[in-house]
């Protein structure tokens, strides 16, 4: 079984450069294909999510090359079927913005119901309000689910609740329908803007990207054109994080300051000194961690993807600490991994409640999805002995080479092959 293996690895020190961001990724590959013309992608993480886009690519015709550079080159100019294998798309999240960005031009797209890191509740509801209100029809069958629209018309939507990926999904709709589409309560996320930012560059017409009220006319075609993802804030912010668990000094580089305000906002709370310049952060470790509260809001408030990271963090604080996760109640599964190695976590209804100053243990945990992964990493630099973390390919997932990028803080980490029974007894054999 393939794991990654962390051991003690106090007061780390290093730079890291922050990577394209992996769901602003994910939307714009899937809005290249609204071109009638080649469109070129700078910065997008050679991630596992990316390379199954690019096999759903090649079984419909949609070319996905990456050069030596690492610019991927797109041709959506041979596509010619939208019907994608239910479990290559089921297989992440957000394979729906396919739904978006194919249905104006094709009039039919059939793809498999959203998976990726599961957290019980991930409803689809506000894209299926946004393609109804727009004209289009839903049949479901058990695997996948039909979209059809002889022709997608703009309308006024509401978001029930905000929504990143309905919004970016509603822009990609909204960009090729017939007339204006107006999209209120909208996400503000740094993803959705990006989106918008390569659709203008192709010859779309959305204003209003980054605030609550988004518009979007309709045009015909769409030309070809080169963008470069935004960094990655969630990755920028677990490393930062990482400097508070282990003490020492990271500093973070190619990054949007802005776009981390909130968890700047909290780590300078909890105790850690934050330096910003243009395009890094750093944060030094004081030696002192104060216990604090986290509600995760949609941005700009803190963001649910960094809350598993902060739970390690808090696991080492002075004091008591509560989590309140606001947009997914039941992201706690990395609660029981951290429990097994001696953090002391409640939950209820939604809420943790982590008491500081835990003395963490070596153990084999398992990571349920990306940044649950990233918590346990973070806690096995601070445990005793050695932790083991499988369930590898949900890192994966999210990071092109995690394991390289905690090695260059000084971080004792290594990718490994371990063999194992009900017990786990061998771990005290490699202490």
């Amino acid at each position: 079984m393939k794991a990654i293996r962390v051991d003690y690895s106090p007061n780390i020190n290093g730079n890291v450069h922050i990577p394209g961001s992996k769901n602003s990724s994910l939307a714009l590959l899937a809005a290249a294909c609204l071109s009638d013309e080649k469109v070129t992608l700078q910065g997008i993480p050679n991630i596992a999510d990316f390379r199954v886009i690019r096999q759903m690519g090649n079984d419909i015709g949609l070319t996905m090359e990456r050069d030596l550079l690492g610019d991927v080159h797109i041709d959506p100019r041979g596509i010619y079927s939208t019907e994608f294998d239910p479990k290559k798309s089921s297989s992440f999240r957000t394979a729906y913005y396919f739904v978006g960005a194919l249905l104006a031009k094709f009039g039919k797209v059939t793809v498999g119901y959203p998976g990726g890191d599961d957290f019980v509740s991930r409803p689809i509801d506000q894209h299926v309000k946004v393609f109804e209100m727009m004209g289009a029809t839903f049949t479901y069958d058990k695997d996948f689910y039909v979209v059809e629209a002889k022709e997608l018309t703009g309308a006024s939507i509401y978001f029930d609740t905000i929504t990143s990926g309905g919004t970016i999904n509603a822009i990609l709709a909204a960009v090729r329908a017939k007339g204006d589409t107006v999209l209120l309560n909208a996400a503000r996320d740094p993803e959705v803007i990006d989106t918008a930012m390569l659709l203008n560059e192709m010859g779309a017409r959305i204003s209003g990207a980054g605030t609550d009220t988004i518009r979007i006319s309709g045009v015909r075609s769409l030309k070809g054109c080169t963008h470069r993802v935004i960094p990655d804030r969630l990755i920028a912010g677990s490393f930062l994080i990482a400097a508070g668990v282990a003490g020492g000094r990271v500093t973070v580089k190619d990054v949007i300051p802005e776009h981390l305000g909130s968890v700047l906002s909290k780590l300078r709370e909890i105790g850690l000194e934050i330096e910003i310049n243009d395009d890094s952060v750093t944060a030094y470790s004081t030696g002192t961690l104060r216990a604090t509260r986290v509600r995760t809001k949609m941005y700009p408030g803190f963001a649910t993807d960094i809350q598993q990271p902060m739970t390690t963090l808090l696991t080492q604080a002075s004091g008591k600490s509560i989590i309140a996760e606001k947009i997914y109640p039941n992201r706690f599964n990395h609660v029981g991994q951290l429990r097994k190695m001696g953090a002391d976590i409640r939950v209820r209804s939604g809420v943790a409640f982590v008491k500081g100053k835990s003395d963490l243990r070596g153990a084999i945990v398992q990571a349920s999805d990306i940044r649950a992964g990233i918590s346990l990493i973070l806690a096995g630099m601070v445990a005793d002995g050695s932790t083991f973390i499988t369930g590898v390919d949900h890192i994966e997932r999210g990071y092109e080479d995690a394991v390289s990028a905690f090695q260059s803080l000084g971080v004792s980490i290594n990718k490994e092959n371990i063999t194992y029974g009900v017990d786990e007894n061998f771990i005290d054999d490699i202490k």
